[in-house]
């Protein structure tokens, strides 16, 4: 069982990054395998939309994100996690998930070589907004239940949770559970 984390907040330490950790901590307490990419480190350059990808299912721009690719499609679970940014993911985020253009035909089905790798993965989300409101990170929650309705995977469901300052979720013990719970949940078969 493998679970990777993707983390979109250019803050690392910062209350994206806390509650990916503690939501890695509970796959790894599952006996899961267990990795984190910080898309901040990594070169990934905005979708072109030039359809080559429809085709071949390879994109034809060379950055990190074919490494990636190979990760989600290596890995049984994924679990994402960033932060509000005026009421939307993060560019780093944004630029990422469009890029999963790759894995679809132009009819939006998943690629014929990808779709057994793809088919049935388990995809979850950890928000954190600024607004005691968390439903303020609704719009980054539809995106990511979207694209799992879509395409048939399994959502295992959001955390959604408010802080501010750097740090400040390790106060709220509700939030940290929910987020172990939903990593112990991505390792579960």
């Amino acid at each position: 069982m493998k679970v990777l984390g993707i983390m979109g907040s250019p803050r690392i330490g910062g209350n994206s990054d806390i509650l990916l950790d503690e939501a890695l901590a509970g796959a790894k307490a599952m006996g899961a395998e267990v990795e984190k990419i910080i898309l901040d480190r990594k070169k990934i350059a905005g979708c072109k939309d030039c359809k080559k990808c429809n085709e071949t299912g390879i994109c034809v721009l060379k950055d990190d994100m074919h490494e990636i690719q190979m990760k989600i499609l290596d890995a049984d679970a994924i679990i994402h996690s960033g932060p509000v940014y005026f009421w939307s993911m993060t560019s780093q985020m944004k630029a990422y998930l469009d890029r999963w253009c790759a894995f679809f035909d132009a009819q939006w089905r998943w690629q014929k070589t990808y779709y057994p790798k793809m088919k049935g993965k388990r995809i979850g989300l950890i928000t954190v907004c600024g607004d005691p409101n968390v439903h303020t990170a609704d719009p980054i929650v539809h995106s990511f239940k979207s694209t799992v309705e879509m395409t048939k995977m399994n959502w295992l469901g959001a955390v959604m949770a408010t802080a501010n300052e750097k740090g400040e979720i390790s106060q709220n013990e509700a939030a940290k559970k929910q987020a172990l719970e939903l990593g112990r949940k991505a390792a579960t078969p």
